[in-house]
């Protein structure tokens, strides 16, 4: 992985974008969405995850964040461990019809890794984008709030 896009200063705010393994449509289903929608709750309020903006889309997460304990990439790896496990638990015991498709999927993606691991949810790494200026920080904020738009998920920045 790339140091460019790697978290090298744990104690600042970075952009970040997580995606689903062959960008598969997961957060299509809402229950999804509210595994990842709590489980930045918990991270915010026990782990110090300090969330500024946040987007949901279908197959990936934006973040703007920091750590409050100086710690981002080990506050996002437990996130996407969790959040891993989560997800591949609700394919599982929900009715997804696309559970058949989900399971090769994820279960090929953990083939692929070498890491030992029967499922893979998340594709490596974060993008991870430091955000220096405020420049830098306003054009994020705005990709956030833009990108469901963009993508005809919702009609205003608001929704």
């Amino acid at each position: 992985m790339s140091l460019r896009r790697s978290i090298r200063h744990e104690d600042q705010i970075y952009f970040l974008t997580m995606t689903i393994v062959q960008w598969a449509d997961v957060f299509s289903r809402k229950r999804n969405q509210d595994i990842i929608l709590n489980s930045l709750d918990y991270c915010s309020e026990k782990k110090g995850l300090c969330i500024y903006s946040w987007v949901i889309m279908s197959n990936h997460i934006h973040l703007i964040a920091r750590a409050e304990k100086n710690d981002l990439s080990g506050a996002i790896r437990d996130l996407k461990k969790h959040t891993a496990a989560e997800l591949f638990k609700s394919v599982q015991q929900n009715t997804e019809s696309r559970k058949g498709w989900m399971n090769w999927l994820f279960t090929q993606a953990a083939k692929k890794s070498n890491e030992h691991k029967d499922f893979q949810i998340w594709q490596k790494g974060n993008h991870a984008e430091l955000l220096e200026t405020n420049l830098f920080y306003d054009q994020k904020l705005n990709y956030v709030h833009l990108n469901p738009v963009r993508a005809g998920l919702v009609n205003e920045p608001n929704e």
